[in-house]
């Protein structure tokens, strides 16, 4: 793996997921793995810049509408907390967590995949990426989808074993298995090792 070919991609890293004031945080929908997840990313995220890679936030977007943000049905029906101004473009709640401010790239996203009608893949053919780490959360929804997505793309994905949570562990522990036969599957340490750094 050459660094400078290599980006770290974090799926979904807000402060509207994360930060007590966000949607999630004001709805009493946390987890501790999820919490613990800036901080582990980070040291990964400095040594990488200092090889020459690049990181790439994807953040969920609702789209602002005349009635209320543009969310899909299930979603709705899954968070019926979301509302006005939640996961809005240029606000407080969707934007990146401090800890990991500022990313070379952000790249909104309105479903799962960091790919889907985004212009993730533009970025990284355009900067020469050949290999993509992904962490963030949640394991089974964004981090699985954009997985699959680059794995049909062909391009060559690492996953964070520690650097992805979901609100259930057992969920985390699945869908790990599941994606074995996807993508190469490391711990932050490890992914900071590879690369030169140090842990």
């Amino acid at each position: 793996m050459d660094p400078r070919k290599t980006a770290l991609l974090t799926v979904d890293l807000q402060n509207d997921f994360l930060h007590g004031q966000g949607a999630y945080g004001r709805a009493g929908q946390s987890a501790p793995a999820i919490a613990a997840l800036p901080a582990r990313i980070t040291p990964l995220r400095d040594a990488l810049r200092a090889a020459g890679g690049l990181y790439i936030s994807a953040q969920f977007t609702l789209v602002p509408g005349p009635d209320g943000p543009l969310i899909a049905p299930h979603l709705k029906a899954l968070r019926p907390f979301l509302g006005p101004g939640d996961f809005a473009p240029g606000s407080f709640g969707h934007a990146l967590v401090d800890a990991l401010q500022p990313a070379d790239f952000t790249v909104e996203k309105v479903a799962y995949s960091a790919f889907y009608q985004t212009r993730l893949e533009f970025i990284l053919r355009k900067t020469g990426i050949e290999t993509l780490i992904v962490g963030g959360i949640v394991t089974n929804g964004g981090v699985a989808s954009t997985l699959r997505d680059a794995h049909l793309r062909d391009i060559h994905t690492i996953m964070l074993t520690d650097g992805c949570a979901a609100f259930r562990d057992e969920v985390h522990a699945a869908t790990l298995l599941s994606l074995a036969t996807v993508t190469e599957q490391i711990t932050c340490a490890e992914a900071t090792a590879l690369i030169g750094g140090t842990t």
